[in-house]
Order: structure tokens, then C-alpha cells, then sequence
């Protein structure tokens, strides 16, 4: 990175850490910032030498922003977010509910002023990304926002990418995209690994990735850090729909899938009843082309991911504990992965890695297959990297080498090709492990919830952790548990 990228880094947090003595949270930061950064982009590509037309009136474009100050400026930037949330196309939704968040013109003028001085069409993806995907990783930290919960940690999305390697001219898909992680991590893959020509470049600009979003923040987030990074255009039509991709089968087939559905058993809604109260009710998707119908959410997001999977496409999802071991529902929709589908893999996470406090997580590897007669999954190979290893998001974070002996066992360039590093005689630690599919069929209510490995903890005392790890491991129980009893306390209700 040169001089004057680090400069431009520098001036950008250094004026969040400013703003936040105001009060300003990252995540508002990120809003603004987007809003700014947005307007200086298209103001650019109208001049030489793109000479771009597009949808910005000139009542509301850069230049009336940077020619204004004081409550002149506030009432003008408050007018003009007005104005543009109720554009059609990405203009619309990179503005959508936008308000102003900095209450100090002279501290917006100042913001202004910095994105102005620099050229930022120019600079490169790399430099802007890693502008934005900061912002957003620091907004995830800040647990009272909430917004951790739409940032899956990149080295454990850049380990499923690593695994699933996608290829140039085919399709990537991610119905609850967050920030867009994925594509980022899947994007950069490409690019690195394979020598594009001009027709792959374009279909990776414009027609690789299609996203679903429901949170409007969120998927404003989204849009300007794929804009950052040099995917999509700033007057492509939008390609993060705001729909729930639950509700339907929309007929679009997708070579991948990458993607860490929100936590959560279930999905509701809120409305309001004959005495103006708030209530919640579970939804129930009723899609014919499910196996079964359920208000978990995480069950219903199985069932989704294998309906817009193309024949042959690959899938990398994150899911809870429960989807592995849950009856009824759970049971049904496990059996038909492993009939209609090559379940071959799954990786077991510990706690810790997320910023949704106390989640147990795995990531589930399948391959779609056509209908056929016999079950498709033969064997699962898993991966224990949950039994004895304790990560913390501050002290010690999840970090890609952490998970290069699961992608050595994986084997992405031969996954037909694997070894077993448990052996019960020479090596009872091995972590990497296959179980046939007679095996699964035969556990109680076909259980993937597979374990073999010996908690240290529990056998040899000088093997304690940390008091202070313990200690962050207790607090995550204890607010799983009570966010656990408030679902059971919301359906007493």
C-alpha cells in the first residue's frame, strides 16, 4: 500500500473516532459515508474522462453539497436524502430511509470536504474496499447495534470459498447477503486464481452475484461495499433484491451457493391487534417445492438453498446445531438432503468466532444432484474444530490459518480424494473423519450432531483454558440461554 493510500485510510477513521465523541456510531458513520461517497462517485463518472449520464439532478449533486455550509447545508442534505429514497433503481436503494445522522454542519462540511479532496474513481477496489469492509467489521464489533449478526467473519467465509472454488462464467447466490462477504471473498477468488479475459470480466462484474437483503440498512451497506470493490456499476439496475427470499420460488437457478443464514430458530412477524398492541406471529412458509413445512427458519433456508441450486451446483452454508440433530421437521429435512443431495462434508465450529454471543455453528458442503432412486449422499466426512479449541473475538479471533488443516483435509482441487486423520489405535485425536451413510441412517432421528473427540477440560484440570476465556465462554452461555427463554417467553405469550 503507498503513502497516499494510507493517508486517505488515516483521514477516514481518524474523522469516525471525531465523530464518535458526537455520539456517531460506526454504524451511522457507515451511512453517511455511503450517502457522501455515493454522490462524489457519480459526480466523477459525469466528468472527463467517462462522461457518464446519469440520474443525479443538478440541484442535488455534489457540487450543491461542497458550495453550502452551516443550517444552509444541514436543511439542503436532509432535502436531498428525502428526494433521492424516493429514486427508482440503485439510486433509490442506496437512499432508502436515509437520514441525517451528523447534527453538526460544521462536522458535515468537514466530511464533505475530505471525500472531495480526493479522486476516488480512480483509486484502486483494494484501497476502497478495505476502507468500507474495515468500517463494517468495527460496526459488527459494537454489539449494542446489533449489526454483528449481518457480518459472518471473513476467514471462515474465505475458507468456504477456499473449498468450493468457483469458477469463472457461473453464478453465485446468496438469499440473506448481509454486507455481501461472500461475493467479496468469491470475487477476489476469481480474480486471483484465474487469468480473466474481457468476456469473464464482464459476466463477473455485472452477472456473477445475486443477493436478497430484507434489513434496508443493511442492503445499503451491501450495495456500495460491491460498488467499492468494483462489482456492479453505480447506474446498474439493483441486483441486492429487498425481497424475502423465503417467500417464493422465483424460478433463478444458481451454479453456487454461500451463505450464513440469520441466527434464530424462527421467523415472525409483527402486527398489531384489535387493541393496538404489538404481537408476533410465526411464519409458516408454504412453498410446494419444500419437503416440509416449518416456522424454523434455519430449516426453511435448507430447503430454499437446495430449490435454487442448479443440478450439479455446490452449496456452502452455515447453520446452528439444531438443524443437525432437531426432530420432526429437522429429521425430514435431513433425510431428503441426504437422498436428493451429496452431503459430503461438514465442518463443526467452535464459539466464539461469531458476534451473535454463545452460537454453535457448522458449515454444511452439499452438491445438488437430479432425482434418482437411491440416496446420492454416501459418506460424510467431518471435521471437528470445535472439541478442545477456544477462540474469543478480542484475545484470540478466528484467522484463516486457524482452518488450513480442514482445507488440506477438505481437498477442494480432489475432494474424492481424502484421508482420515482419526484413527482409534494410533491417532484418537484426529479430527477429520467419515461416517457411511448406513452409519447416519441408523442414529437417532438421523442425527448429524456427531461428536468423538475428548473434552480435555473435563478429564485434566491443568488443561483449563484461561480464567479470562472461561469466563467470556460463561457469559455466551449465559446470554444464548437467555435469549432462549425469550423466544419461549415470546410464545407463552
Amino acid at each position: 500500500m503507498n503513502d497516499n493510500s494510507s493517508s486517505i485510510i488515516s483521514k477516514v477513521w481518524s474523522f469516525c473516532n471525531t465523530l464518535r465523541d458526537d455520539g456517531v456510531s460506526y454504524g451511522d458513520y457507515l451511512e453517511q459515508l455511503t450517502y457522501l461517497l455515493f454522490l462524489k462517485m457519480a459526480n466523477e463518472l459525469s466528468r472527463p474522462l467517462y462522461n457518464r449520464a446519469l440520474a443525479i439532478p443538478n440541484e442535488f449533486n455534489w457540487e450543491s453539497l461542497t458550495n453550502k455550509k452551516g443550517a444552509e447545508l444541514e436543511s439542503h442534505y436532509s432535502t436531498l436524502l428525502r428526494e433521492f429514497a424516493k429514486e427508482k433503481g440503485i439510486l433509490g436503494q442506496i437512499f432508502i430511509k436515509s437520514q441525517n445522522k451528523i447534527q453538526d454542519p460544521a462536522k458535515l462540511s468537514r466530511l464533505i470536504d475530505m471525500i472531495d479532496k480526493e479522486e476516488w474513481s480512480t483509486m484502486g477496489a483494494d484501497i476502497k474496499g478495505q476502507i468500507y469492509e474495515g468500517l463494517l467489521e468495527k460496526n459488527a464489533e459494537d454489539t449494542k447495534s446489533g449489526a454483528g449478526q449481518y457480518f459472518t467473519p471473513r476467514p471462515l467465509i474465505k475458507t468456504m470459498v477456499a473449498c468450493i472454488r468457483p469458477e469463472p462464467m457461473k453464478t453465485i447466490a446468496d438469499p440473506a447477503c448481509g454486507t455481501g462477504g461472500f461475493f467479496l471473498a468469491a470475487y477476489d477468488f476469481l480474480v486471483e486464481k484465474y487469468d480473466l479475459d474481457k468476456e469473464q470480466k464482464k459476466f463477473l462484474k455485472y452477472k456473477t452475484f445475486s443477493g436478497n437483503e430484507i434489513v434496508a440498512n443493511t442492503r445499503r451497506l451491501c450495495l456500495m461495499n460491491l460498488f467499492l470493490h468494483n462489482i456492479g456499476d453505480i447506474d446498474t439496475a439493483g441486483y441486492i433484491s429487498s425481497t424475502d427470499s423465503l417467500v417464493a420460488d422465483t424460478g433463478d437457478r444458481f451454479d453456487y451457493v454461500l451463505t450464513n443464514p440469520p441466527f434464530g430458530k424462527k421467523s415472525s412477524m409483527t402486527f398489531t391487534n384489535e387493541e393496538g398492541e404489538q404481537e408476533k406471529e410465526d411464519l409458516t412458509y408454504n412453498r410446494q417445492d419444500f419437503w416440509t413445512t416449518s416456522s424454523n427458519k434455519q430449516l426453511n433456508f435448507v430447503q430454499h438453498i437446495h430449490t435454487i441450486l442448479k443440478i450439479d451446483g455446490n452449496a456452502s452454508v452455515v447453520v446452528p446445531d439444531n438443524v443437525l440433530f432437531e426432530g420432526g421437521a429437522g429429521e425430514t429435512v435431513r433425510k431428503k438432503l441426504l437422498e436428493n443431495t451429496d452431503l459430503h462434508t461438514i465442518l463443526r465450529l467452535p464459539t466464539g468466532i461469531f458476534y451473535a454471543q454463545g452460537v454453535k455453528a457448522n458449515i454444511l458442503f452439499f452438491e445438488n444432484k437430479p432425482a434418482g432412486k437411491d440416496p446420492w449422499t454416501k459418506e460424510i466426512w467431518i471435521y471437528d474444530y470445535r472439541t478442545n479449541i477456544h477462540h474469543t473475538l478480542k484475545k484470540n479471533p478466528l484467522k484463516f490459518e486457524d482452518l488450513a488443516d480442514f482445507i488440506h483435509c477438505y481437498n477442494p482441487s480432489d475432494r474424492h480424494q481424502r484421508k482420515e486423520t482419526y484413527d482409534p489405535g494410533n491417532n484418537p485425536d484426529g479430527r477429520w473423519r467419515k461416517f457411511s451413510l448406513d452409519e447416519i441412517l441408523k442414529r437417532d432421528k438421523t442425527s448429524l450432531d456427531i461428536t468423538w473427540l475428548k473434552d480435555k477440560s473435563l478429564a485434566d484440570l491443568d488443561n483449563l483454558p484461561d480464567p479470562d476465556v472461561l469466563a467470556e465462554e460463561i457469559i455466551e452461555n449465559l446470554e444464548a440461554g437467555l435469549e432462549n427463554f425469550k423466544e419461549i417467553y415470546i410464545v407463552l405469550k
